[in-house]
This record gives structure tokens, C-alpha cells and sequence, in this order.
């Protein structure tokens, strides 16, 4: 969903922008003779890109379920699609037909693309829908992350594998990052935020992501049982916890490690606390609603400080002092 100005409120096709990244994926994957992740999933760079390249379609006019389906099901596409560009990748001449072939396949899966579509009453074409419609500056929405193998407050592609698209993001201090996000929620901005979700202690299920002041591994069943499993000792909001206290260092050892990895994209939407004064952000998952807090997940800045990617916010959700320094 994406909303414009106060009230307005457009249901925009997903599917849509999967089709239009896939497609420029699967040039660039031949092209660099498949030495390139493929796949689903991508960045937040690529909703921009498309924007901006493409421009948006409203849900009603590209579901994208054409394949006998209620619900989105991509593991058969996906498969389909990788076995095709890998047959493909080392070819000496490719022919005229490839791409089509590839695009036929998108089709068969996601249906066609219409040139143009009806929406309330009147006509558009991808484009004329997003650039009179949407009516977003693509350029007003800016990628943030906070890593020391590149100077700070210089901009540079994250070194994972779904940034395919090679996006740049400003890169500021672990404090800035936290910094810039209270500052958005505070004033009335939500956040695209990147995680590792992949943790032991980011649990959907119970609702809560933290660092406990422990190491997971090391613990008993029993108390290893707080964290795997909702339904015995629960960790939530009336069980708080002692947390490690994060640095700039442990963050980048863990990323350079392996061990902060690119998992998951989700929606920060407000800050809450708990008892003891504690802060967490209030992040929307797109997982499913059977959990606590129907679907939503308490956030606590130890967590966000450690495992944080990257996240996108508008420009006008950054300090000044903060955006004086990234020349925004």
C-alpha cells in the first residue's frame, strides 16, 4: 500500500515491480555470464528504480496470480526462470528470441503487462499513473547504513547478494543511524528497514527482537526455551531483559563475519516502551498476524543498532545537521 498526502490511500501492484525487476535481472545476469545472484527478492532500491525507469500500476490492474492460485506462490517461477537464464549464460551468440522467451515465461506466471489500464474512470499507462497519480520523487527517498570499510558520510553499494541493482547508501555512524530513525518516527515518517531476521532472539512469533546480555548458544534448554518457544516461559513486553550494549566495532565484525546477513525487508511505523523505560521501534512484518502482537514486532534499539542493513527515508526525516554532512 502507498499513500499519498494525508488522506489519499492507492493499492499498488507488487507483482508489477517483481515483473520489471526480474526482467532487467535477467539482462544483467547474462551479461555478466551469470556471475550475479538471481533469484526473488531484490533491495529497496529496486521499488525506486522501477518508479523511476517504469513508474507503478494499481494492484487492480496487475494482480500477478495467474497460475490457478489464491495467494502468491513464486517457488515453481523462480526455479523456472533460473534454470532458463543459467541455460543461457554461456552461450557464445545468444538469438533475438531469448528475452521474449523469458518474458513469456513472466507471462504464463504473472500474466501480461497491459499497456494501459483504467483507474477510477480514467486511462493510464505505467507511467502517466505514477507521474500523475503517485506523483512521488523517487530521488527525495534516501538509503542509509553504518559500516567502517567505507568512510563515513560517503555513499556506496552494500556488499550483499540482493543488491543486485548495485544501489548506494549513504553511510553514517551506528549513533546517526539510530538518530535518523527517531527523528522520522518522531516527526511523522515511517521507515523501509533491511534486517537480519535469521537470529535466534528476532522472534516472530513472540513478537520481540533484542540482544540479550548472553550468548544464545550457551544456554540451557530451559532458558533457551524463552526464546524458541511462545508457548512455554513467553518473552514479551512483561519480561524485559538486561541488553549488550552494541558498538560500531561489533556491529562491523558481525557483518564481516557473515553473520549479519541481508534478510528481510520491513516496515517501522512508531516507537513504544516498556516498564523499565526501555525503547523499541514498532515494526510491521509482512510474515503473517498469529502472533502477540498481530503481526507486529517490538524492536529494541540494541537489536536495531546490530543488525540493522540499511533502511530508506525521506530526506526531510534526516536531522539537518546529519544531512549537511551527507552534501543531501
Amino acid at each position: 500500500m502507498g499513500t499519498i498526502g494525508p488522506t489519499t490511500t492507492i493499492d499498488l501492484s507488487e507483482m508489477y515491480i517483481v515483473r520489471k525487476t526480474y526482467e532487467d535481472k535477467a539482462q544483467k545476469y547474462i551479461r555478466m555470464h551469470g556471475s550475479l545472484n538471481f533469484g526473488g527478492g531484490g533491495s529497496f532500491y529496486d521499488v525506486f528504480y522501477v518508479y523511476k525507469n517504469f513508474g507503478f500500476m494499481p494492484e487492480s490492474a496487475y494482480q500477478g496470480l495467474n497460475y490457478g492460485q489464491p495467494a502468491h506462490n513464486h517457488h515453481e517461477m523462480d526455479a523456472v526462470l533460473k534454470a532458463y537464464v543459467d541455460a543461457l549464460k554461456d552461450e557464445d551468440i545468444l538469438t533475438t528470441a531469448w528475452f521474449n522467451g523469458f518474458k513469456g515465461i513472466l507471462d504464463a506466471y504473472l500474466g501480461a503487462v497491459p499497456d494501459n489500464f483504467a483507474y477510477k474512470g480514467k486511462t493510464y499507462t505505467p507511467r502517466t499513473f505514477a507521474d500523475e497519480v503517485v506523483k512521488i520523487n523517487p530521488d527525495d527517498y534516501i538509503n542509509i547504513t553504518s559500516f567502517t570499510h567505507h568512510p563515513f558520510y560517503s555513499k556506496f553499494a552494500i556488499e550483499v547478494p540482493d543488491n543486485w541493482l548495485w544501489g548506494q547508501a549513504y553511510n553514517v555512524t551506528m549513533d546517526e543511524l539510530v538518530e535518523i530513525a527517531d527523528n522520522a518516527i518522531k516527526n511523522g515518517y515511517t521507515i523501509a528497514w533491511g534486517a537480519d531476521v535469521s537470529e535466534v532472539y528476532f522472534s516472530h512469533r513472540i513478537g520481540v527482537a533484542v540482544v540479550p546480555d548472553l550468548d544464545i548458544q550457551e544456554l540451557v534448554v530451559t532458558e533457551r526455551s524463552r526464546w524458541e518457544k511462545v508457548d512455554n516461559s513467553k518473552y514479551n513486553l512483561d519480561m524485559p531483559r538486561t541488553e549488550k550494549v552494541i558498538t560500531q566495532d561489533m556491529r562491523q565484525t558481525s557483518f564481516d563475519n557473515f553473520k549479519t546477513t541481508d534478510d528481510h525487508g520491513l516496515h517501522i511505523v512508531g516507537l513504544a516502551k516498556d516498564q523499565n523505560g526501555t525503547e523499541y521501534y514498532i515494526v510491521k512484518n509482512s510474515w503473517n498476524t498469529d502472533n502477540p502482537y498481530d503481526g507486529y514486532v517490538y524492536v529494541s534499539k540494541a537489536f536495531f543498532k546490530f543488525k540493522t542493513m540499511n533502511f530508506v527515508v525521506h530526506k526531510d526525516a534526516i536531522p539537518a545537521g546529519i544531512k549537511t554532512k551527507l552534501k543531501i
